[in-house]
């Protein structure tokens, strides 16, 4: 058993910069690289993917980087885990074999952790008394179910170190949570069992600080002017030890600052009850951890204490939940306030005009420049420009395409100084509503696979 784990976190969302993991893998020491590609709408897009190309429905950005880094990732014998497969992990694993074949790594292990994706079984589940409501507002599934685009179990990190005690180098998970793949290569070194719950929940906070990339290393940090060389900032670095301790650090010589506020400001993140932190392994106490700064951008949790898992999954479901369309323009002063709300009158009389009309909650009129990120707290009554972002929501695909020919014609039929747009006409797009449910852990089974380039 190795005495310390360096475990990097290079992806906190699909688009986050792809020079995170690549200066990871490049510019210093690492055992493990992680990379988290999924949320609640992802699933959903993917689905849609995978529908019209069956070899679709993965984060292909996870192969476009593995491009650049593979030749390290091998030479440094450095272990990958993504979630990147989404709701096609056997396509991403075909691409990610492919790939490795054409760079020359031959016997590269590749495994997969399937499982999570039980959109197929919603049926079953229901006809068999698990109802999936909604956890926010009791809703029966029922009400949706024909709008149905994705239903994801949140597998935990024990698939993935079950997947790398079978060899993998690279893993490829669907919705493997995000703390999963921090907290999964820690059991596979140090050899944790299932209730071993302090150790499990120390994982579960590591993988929660480091889950959204740089975030904890100085990224959409407060006192931003601290923070030195936002070009480039160092991504997180976990110094895991065997008896759940753990350091939160970055490369040396990187950009960026980790210090005991980054880490809480992180740790607070996305937080219900931080004395129980649910997770598919375990509930861990966020309030045990004693937090200190041990060295320049080094920082050290200890004391972190847990207790038993739910015996429930959490399950992600989408579904279809109407159109929208929103478009903006630019509205040049003097009395660019006054212009732009002006313009928004225009487009919702003429659009009444001609019948159609839209409720009060299914408008979006936003003035960016006089106060919208903190309306009520900061004003500006007369700036020099503002733009006007207009938008509008229904059920009627057809309603909302007939908004979006309303909103050019103010360049030469509204108020002076009406600028900016392009782009075209706004379109209806869809709506994903968002469906949590609980799901008996005994309904759900995963899945792990090796393969060789």
């Amino acid at each position: 058993m190795r005495n310390k784990v360096l475990i990097g976190y290079g992806q906190g969302f699909w688009g986050d910069s792809i020079l995170g993991p690549v200066r990871l893998v490049r510019e210093g020491p690492l055992d493990y690289l992680a990379l988290d590609y999924l949320a609640e709408v992802t699933m959903s897009i993917m689905q849609k993917q995978k529908s019209r190309n069956p070899k679709a429905g993965y984060a292909t950005d996870f192969v476009r980087m593995l491009e650049r880094t593979l030749p390290d990732v091998v030479g440094k014998g450095i272990k990958v885990i993504a979630n990147a497969g989404g709701v096609n992990p056997q396509a991403c694993l075909d691409a990610v074999l492919d790939l490795a074949r054409k760079q020359g790594h031959r016997g590269l292990k590749v495994g997969v952790v399937e499982g999570d994706d039980i959109l197929a079984r919603v049926p079953e589940l229901l006809r068999s008394g698990h109802p999936l409501t909604n956890m926010d507002d009791g809703r029966p599934l029922q009400t949706i179910q024909d709008r149905l685009l994705s239903a994801n179990v949140y597998v935990g990190a024990f698939a993935v170190a079950e997947c790398l005690a079978a060899g993998a180098q690279i893993v490829i998970g669907g919705r493997l949570t995000d703390p999963a793949l921090v907290a999964g290569p820690m059991i596979h070194e140090f050899g944790w069992g299932r209730t071993d719950w302090d150790k499990l929940a120390a994982g579960t906070m590591a993988g929660h600080i480091a889950e959204c990339g740089a975030q904890c290393t100085g990224g959409n940090y407060t006192n931003w002017r601290e923070v030195r060389d936002f070009v480039r900032i160092g991504y997180p670095i976990i110094e895991a030890a065997p008896d759940g301790t753990f350091v939160v650090t970055k490369h040396a010589g990187t950009g960026g600052l980790v210090n005991r506020n980054t880490v809480v400001s992180q740790l607070l993140y996305e937080m219900g009850d931080p004395r129980r932190y649910l997770g598919p392994d375990c509930t861990a106490d966020f309030t045990s951890a004693l937090v200190e700064e041990v060295g320049p951008d080094r920082v050290r949790l200890s004391g972190i204490r847990g207790g038993p898992a739910t015996d429930t999954y959490k399950v992600s479901l989408s579904y279809q939940n109407g159109f929208k369309a929103v478009s903006q323009l630019t509205v040049s002063g003097p009395d660019a306030v006054a212009k732009a709300r002006l313009c928004a009158e225009i487009v919702f009389g003429r659009l009444a005009l001609d019948g159609v009309t839209f409720r009060d909650d299914q408008k979006l009129v936003e003035l960016v420049g006089a106060g919208v990120c903190h309306a009520g707290i900061t004003e500006a009554s007369d700036p020099p420009e503002v733009v006007l972002r207009l938008g509008v929501k229904s059920d009627d695909e057809d309603l909302v395409d007939r908004f979006g020919m309303e909103v050019v014609p103010l360049v030469t039929s509204g108020p002076p100084g009406v600028t900016g747009f392009a782009g075209g006409r706004a379109k209806a797009t869809d709506i994903v509503g968002y469906w949590p449910a609980l799901l008996d852990k005994n309904q759900v089974t995963t899945r792990v696979r090796v393969e060789v380039a």
